[in-house]
């Protein structure tokens, strides 16, 4: 967190070091007003690579392998199994429900499938067991 805010100062005593200096150049009568914006544009054109790389470096997925052959072992349907990801996603039967395209008794039914194939009593513990018997990404 503190690299963060440090790059981000940095990043704005660059500009404003930038902007000062291409006002002095403008009153100067050295540079174009053309030039001061391509060069501000340039930066900021560079800033946002430099963000953007950042970003999608951190935005790996999870190695963990789904173990799909439990899945059918427990006799969980394509459908449950849908759900169950949903849940663990930590959505309601209702938001479940809309996303799924289905009514939310459908989706209560599917819950109650599931809680009695996993062997649990509520929906965390389901989705508990669930990645210890890595049939879910954690």
């Amino acid at each position: 967190m503190k690299k963060t805010i440090f790059v981000f100062s940095a990043l704005i005593v660059a500009l404003l070091a930038l902007f000062q200096l291409s006002k002095y150049a403008y009153i100067s009568r050295d540079v174009s007003v053309e030039i001061v914006i391509a060069s501000i544009a340039i930066v900021f054109f560079l800033i946002g690579l430099y963000i953007n790389k950042r970003t999608l470096q951190k935005e790996k997925l999870p190695d963990t392998i789904v173990n799909l052959k439990r899945v059918e072992e427990l006799g969980i349907s394509n459908r449950e199994y849908e759900v169950l990801v949903q849940i663990s996603n930590g959505l309601s039967n209702k938001e479940i429900a809309k996303k799924l395209f289905v009514s939310e008794s459908t989706i209560k039914t599917h819950v109650s499938n599931l809680l009695v194939k996993l062997d649990a009593k509520r929906r965390t513990q389901a989705v508990q067991k669930a990645k210890q018997l890595q049939i879910l990404a954690i």
